[in-house]
């Protein structure tokens, strides 16, 4: 296994790419199902990524990278059969089951994986497909057949994000109208429906809770599409550049789905100047502040966005509750920072309280999913002396050449 080695306290400075979103691109590729050919831009070279790829390779398609991140999929020779064992180490590969289903009727495969942050039930996919006329039969695997498609409206039970994309990949492959009712309206799931649009979906209600979808048994025509830029990125490394105080220009930058970020920058007392697609973060001028960090629904702070934020209170003045609402087993990362000097107590399974400012230390410590790696990345920069950062497997499946594009920012850091 690899690890990283970081020798923190350096200052940073130049531009930062932003990647494309990888929860964007992870249900697109899904979508690529019901289309013969997707040609996909800005795709970030990430594991999960090779992982839904590989789905793709399995069930009979085929797919070619072209320069440093296009990527056209081919799907007309695709056949149904369940899906590989792989699939089962991947948490978006249930995404699979809405495209499968409208193409062939039938899916088959392993329950799907994925980071270890909390209890994430399919009750809410599988009460949704049984309501549009989709039969269940649990086993070794998960196995799900149509009986009698039918249309309608659908309550989801919560406004899960992959139970969104999942009924609107299914519905964009019936003839009947479905309407999805408290559904997530993450950028990501607005990514999904833009696609399907320009597939020949009719989708009304894009951004809001309530979609209506009008899709076609028939087939959707061939896409092109650009991944919108990943928010989680752009969070992340504006976390990195204020806690390392540092001047960094972060490109390109989708400021309409940025809102809780920015406020959380400016709450926090972060320096930052903003152009039309790119966000400089500057060295702050007075402390940072202390202010809650709570996760809610879209456009509310993703929990995704917490690991690297709960960094920076470790550098604010005053007491910063972290609250996670939504999983009850995230905040290892909270742990690791502990180890390495922050002043913090785990409250309960869904929150935590940082006292800042307080030095951080280089230790050895282990990143335990995509986020909290990202926030050991950080505090390891943020520290005094060496961090050795294990479980870089989980940082690969989320973020591309994430060592190469510090290296080149000024950061001492290298993989063993």
């Amino acid at each position: 296994m690899s690890k990283l080695i970081i020798e923190g306290g350096k200052h940073l400075e130049g531009k930062v790419k932003i990647n494309g979103s990888k929860n964007a691109v992870l249900p697109l590729i899904a979508a690529a199902v019901l289309v013969k050919e997707t040609h996909l831009k800005n795709v970030p070279k990430i594991k999960d990524v090779e992982s839904m790829l590989g789905v793709i390779d399995h069930l009979g398609g085929s797919y070619n990278w072209f320069g440093d991140n296009e990527l056209i999929i081919n799907t007309e020779n695709l056949i149904s059969k369940p899906l590989p064992d792989s699939a089962r180490k991947l948490r978006a590969s249930v995404l699979f089951t809405g495209a499968l289903l409208a193409r062939f009727g039938e899916v088959e495969m392993p329950y799907p994986g994925g980071d270890i942050i909390g209890a994430r039930p399919l009750d809410t996919h599988i009460n949704a497909f049984s309501s549009l006329g989709v039969e269940l039969r649990k086993g070794e695997n998960l196995c799900l057949k149509l009986d009698q498609l039918k249309g309608g409206a659908i309550i989801l039970e919560e406004p899960s994000v992959t139970a969104t994309e999942n009924i609107l990949l299914l519905a964009a492959g019936m003839d009947q109208a479905v309407e999805i009712r408290l559904a997530a309206a993450e950028p990501h799931v607005q990514d999904l429906c833009d696609f399907l649009v320009s597939a020949g979906v009719s989708i009304g209600g894009i951004g809001a809770t309530t979609l209506k979808i009008n899709g076609s048994k028939n087939g959707l025509k061939k896409v092109t599409h650009e991944i919108i830029p990943d928010e989680l990125e752009i969070s992340a490394f504006a976390v990195l550049a204020a806690a390392t105080k540092s001047n960094l220009i972060l490109s390109p930058v989708k400021f309409e789905f940025l809102d809780s970020v920015m406020l959380q920058l400016k709450k926090m007392n972060v320096n930052f100047n903003i152009a039309s697609d790119s966000i400089a973060i500057i060295p702050p001028t007075s402390s940072y502040k202390a202010h809650r960090l709570q996760s809610g629904l879209y456009p509310k702070l993703a929990s995704d966005h917490l690991p690297p934020f709960a960094v920076l209170a470790t550098q604010a003045e005053g007491a910063t509750i972290v609250h996670e609402w939504m999983y009850e087993a995230r905040q290892s990362y909270v742990r690791e920072l502990m180890k390495m000097g922050a002043n913090a107590v785990i409250m309960d399974p869904h929150r935590a309280l940082i006292i800042g400012p307080t030095p951080l230390y280089g230790k050895e410590v282990t990143s335990y999913d995509i986020r909290s790696g990202m926030s050991m990345v950080i505090a390891a920069l943020v520290a005094k002396g060496q961090t050795v950062i294990s479980g870089v497997e989980h940082i690969d499946r989320g973020y591309e050449d994430l060592e190469g594009r510090l290296k080149n920012i000024g950061a001492d850091i290298q993989r063993i």
